[in-house]
């Protein structure tokens, strides 16, 4: 299916045409404003922000996002279906997956060693999605995001970065 007859029937059921992760680091506000600053508010897409969060401090990111676009801009929570032209950010000390297209939270579990929450989202989304999946790495040192990305490319979506 192209893309002209994906976006003709997201647009029919109401679902984004396509789910665009974004991926970074704490250290990644400024990159993950500037993309929604540039971004038509009118895309069709859903956007799904993971970014490493400090668990000791409440966030301010829907805030903080809020200024830089007119979408929507929403904290994820349980069961919330990805709508298009909206944003759902990951809360703190939280990981996210998604299922037929809705978001789902667990507890990040450190007692399995070292917490790779872009992967883990990305996994998913390959998963449920497929084709209809796009990943960006916006920012960071470290390898979250890596194996994530390498699974969106297997299942048929798109994968950005900012700096390789």
């Amino acid at each position: 299916m192209d893309s002209v007859e994906l976006l003709k029937k997201a647009e029919l059921n109401g679902d984004p045409a396509y789910y665009v992760a974004i991926g970074a680091s704490a250290g990644g506000l400024e990159a993950i404003e500037d993309f929604f600053t540039h971004m038509p508010a009118d895309s069709g897409l859903g956007f799904i922000v993971i970014q490493h969060l400090s668990p000791d401090y409440k966030s301010l990111m829907v805030e903080l996002l809020s200024k830089k676009t007119s979408m929507k801009v929403n904290r994820a929570e349980d069961g919330l279906q990805v709508l298009p032209n909206q944003v759902y950010l990951i809360p703190p000390k939280k990981n996210l997956t998604i299922f037929h297209g809705k978001l789902l939270l667990t507890e990040q579990d450190h007692g399995r060693g070292i917490n790779l929450p872009i992967d883990v989202f990305l996994r998913s989304l390959a998963e449920d999605q497929g084709e209809k999946a796009i990943g960006i790495i916006l920012s960071g040192t470290g390898s979250d995001g890596m194996r994530g990305v390498r699974l969106i490319k297997e299942n048929g979506g798109m994968v950005m970065v900012q700096d390789e």
